[in-house]
């Protein structure tokens, strides 16, 4: 590998203005297919094969009527002040609402306040219902905007009106301002790294135009298949991260190199034959770890793998062919100061810089107590991880958006009126068994439900007309993801009638159903990652101790992360501090795509530090001084990348979206965890007390495992010495033959 990347190391600086104009090109083309083709994104997060899932094809097939009802739209009012909904001006102002809203010839019907029977106890709340004539996912933004253009009827009238409804009335938004905040503070890190603002900008300007190419790439294939808005967020997100970590690692070996004395073209040739090569392995790991979460067979969450893997792989294309072609390009102004006069800010950078003296302090500290360093990163991570033994999993609604948003101001109007029952509605379908029916035992169904605990009121019934089948709708008492409602879910299904089957769906029930079935995914899906993890490094580090400490190092991470996480959403600890405006049961698929992701970041800190151990422990056969070694030499920049990744994950941290959100928050803590107690702390210690066990390999392993050369170590065998720089040999190097 590491001689194939070295060739297009060269090959790039050869070509290295076509290569950059190619980039561009093609995030041209992408922008211009999207701005041809438009987008379309689907939200559909549910799961077939789940009991809820079932129940919803089964009314689609049998009671077509209701199970193919087509979008609906609530216009949620509430009275100003002093006033009720009924009072003539007010109730004039609803009605001229319905009346525009009558307009839109994709309108079916519309269902007021008089009609439906919804106010409130005292009058000042209620909604009319649009239904279209199309399911809700094909309502087109025209009849959207028909709605909102009628609702300012009664706003300017001082109604307040809120959208609600299966429709999808606020469309994603990027928001970009967080996402600057943390690409800002990432320039920042680069900064102080490399005590340069041309330098800095480099790794964040050719991660964008990666990020760019596979964005327009996912955004375009919305077209053409299931893609949820999610998806675009945890592609933004972890393909920026390592779109950047990536050209750091490989800009930072490059300087290695040209200040040992190589030319600006030889020491980009080796960084990407080297950092190359390990950026290729980490970056793949990640893909396959992306990939992975099509494993569970879930629609949603596969789709999200494969379009964030997509962004990694791109990442990784951009680091090996475009980084080279630029550093080349602008020659000396990359390089460090070997040779030459430092600038004010190269002076300025020295006496903070994340390598140098404060890591030679660290590894000379982890040197001399590895034992305590080891057992102190050991008992923080397995004291944070204590919450996640009582995890609960859900699915973020309304309630959890910002209550300055539209989304949370429609969704506390309705539970101002009708309680928070009514967001965790259930639709209860009575199916006659073969040759039954079930109207006459309608009546009693009714009152054994409402009897039940939980259970608040049946707002609706529809009995279909063969009469072998009845829906009934009921609110709970409770919201939609307390442990109560799932309960009366179970209640509801365990019921048994001669003649006659119960099945329960609807959104709470779809939510709950999906739940379930993550939660039983991630032991397997876990012990697949962590067990790929140990194959994969046992072939790149020839040892078995070194794989082995790597992945109980990274369920460490994961098992702190969800825990970090448990304690903070679903406990209620300092969660506005990072944002949230409530508590409430852990993002369901959350698990899971940390798991994917916190591995292939995992991977990738490993990588970049071990290996440089590896490499020295080749040369030298000092065990203790390939420990120290690694820490010096690589140690800065995997603090710098961890920072990176850090920063990136809190811009998204702070976006609206409470799923967005909360993947920021545990994407963020979990590089914390990983990159600086597990890889920092543990790693080094942890060999340190191992010695040269850490890299005992079994002969007989070691003869059928493949030989892959991450370090470039046939490279740098290759390579007779530096040659002169400039024309003048460098410092501390031998004059060479070109």
């Amino acid at each position: 590998m590491a001689k194939y990347l070295y060739k297009l190391g060269q090959w790039s600086m050869n070509h290295a203005k076509a290569v950059i104009a190619a980039a561009l090109i093609l995030l041209l083309v992408m922008g211009g297919l999207v701005l041809g083709y438009g987008f379309e994104f689907d939200e559909d997060l549910s799961i077939p094969g789940t009991s809820s899932q079932d129940t919803i094809e089964m009314m689609k097939e049998e009671f077509p009527e209701v199970g193919n009802a087509g979008g609906q739209i609530l216009l949620v009012h509430k009275a100003p002040e002093g006033k009720t909904l009924m009072d003539p001006d007010v109730a004039e102002k609803l009605n001229e609402v319905v009346q525009r809203v009558q307009e839109d010839k994709a309108v079916e019907a519309v269902y007021t306040p008089d009609m439906l029977m919804n106010y409130n106890k005292d009058q000042t709340i209620a909604y009319s219902m649009v239904m279209y004539d199309t399911v809700a996912a094909e309502v087109s933004e025209k009849s959207i905007a028909h709605v909102k253009e009628a609702a300012q009827i009664t706003e300017d009238a001082g109604i307040q009106t809120e959208l609600s409804g299966d429709v999808e009335v606020h469309p994603f938004k990027m928001e970009m301002a967080t996402e600057v905040l943390g690409v800002l503070a990432a320039f920042l890190i680069l900064f102080f790294t490399f005590g340069s603002l041309l330098v800095a900008g480099m790794p964040i300007i050719t991660a964008g135009v990666g990020l760019g190419i596979g964005l327009l790439g996912v955004v375009f294939a919305t077209n053409f298949t299931s893609i949820s808005t999610v998806c675009l967020s945890l592609a933004a997100m972890l393909g920026l991260a390592v779109g950047i970590d990536y050209a750091l690692f490989i800009l930072s070996r490059f300087r290695q190199e040209y200040e040992k004395g190589y030319s600006i073209k030889q020491a980009v040739a080796i960084a990407n034959g080297t950092a190359g090569s390990a950026v290729v392995f980490a970056g793949l790991t990640v893909v396959i770890a992306l990939l992975g979460l099509s494993v569970p067979q879930i629609p949603f969450l596969s789709m999200m793998g494969y379009t964030a893997a997509v962004g990694v792989f791109l990442a990784i294309v951009i680091a090996v062919t475009v980084v080279p072609a630029v550093i080349y390009l602008f020659g000396d102004k990359m390089a460090p100061p070997a040779g030459r006069k430092k600038t004010v800010s190269e002076r300025f950078t020295d006496r903070i810089k994340l390598s140098g003296k404060l890591m030679n302090g660290w590894a000379r500290l982890v040197g001399k107590f590895p034992l305590v360093v080891a057992l102190a990163g050991m008992v923080i991570l397995g004291v944070i991880s204590i919450p996640f033994f009582h995890m609960e999993l859900g699915l973020p609604d309304d309630g959890f958006y910002g209550e300055d948003t539209d989304e949370r101001q429609a969704y506390d109007l309705l539970k101002e009126a009708y309680g928070e029952g009514y967001h965790a509605s259930l639709v209860v379908v009575a199916k006659a068994e073969e040759g039954g029916e079930v109207l006459s035992q309608l009546e009693t169904l009714q009152a054994d439900i409402t009897a039940m605990d939980h259970v608040a009121y049946i707002s609706n019934v529809i009995p279909k007309e063969t009469g072998d089948m009845a829906v009934i709708t009921l609110n709970p008492v409770t919201g939609p993801n307390d442990a109560e409602t799932k309960e009366l879910v179970n209640e509801l299904r365990g019921v048994d009638y001669e003649g006659m089957d119960l099945f329960v769906t609807g959104l709470t029930a779809v939510n709950i159903d999906t739940s379930d079935k993550l939660a039983d995914a991630l032991p397997v899906f876990a012990a697949l990652i962590i067990g790929l993890a140990f194959v994969l490094l046992v072939v790149v580090f020839r040892s078995i101790l070194v794989p082995l400490k790597a992945v109980l190092g990274f369920v460490l991470s994961l098992g702190a992360t969800l825990g970090f996480v448990t304690w903070v959403i679903q406990d209620g600890n300092f969660y506005e501090l990072f944002g949230f405006s409530t508590s409430g049961p852990v993002l369901n698929f959350l698990p899971i795509i940390v798991v994917g992701i916190l591995f292939g970041l995992a991977m990738d800190y490993e990588m970049f530090l071990v290996s440089r151990m590896r490499e020295e422990f080749t040369h030298s056969g000092d065990a203790r001084k390939a420990v120290l070694a690694g820490l010096r030499d690589s140690g800065g920049v995997v603090t710098a990348a961890g920072l990176i990744m850090i920063a990136v994950f809190t811009g998204f941290m702070m976006a609206p979206d409470p799923m967005v959100k909360v993947m920021g928050l545990a994407l963020a803590f979990g590089v914390l965890f990983d990159a600086f107690i597990v890889r920092m702390m543990i790693v080094p210690a942890v060999m340190l007390l191992m010695g040269k066990a850490a890299w005992y390999m079994p002969k007989w392993l070691d003869r059928i495992v493949p030989n892959i050369d991450v370090e470039g170590e046939t490279i740098m065998n290759d390579m007779e010495a530096p040659e002169r720089l400039k024309g003048k040999a460098a410092p501390n190097t031998k004059t060479v033959q070109q």
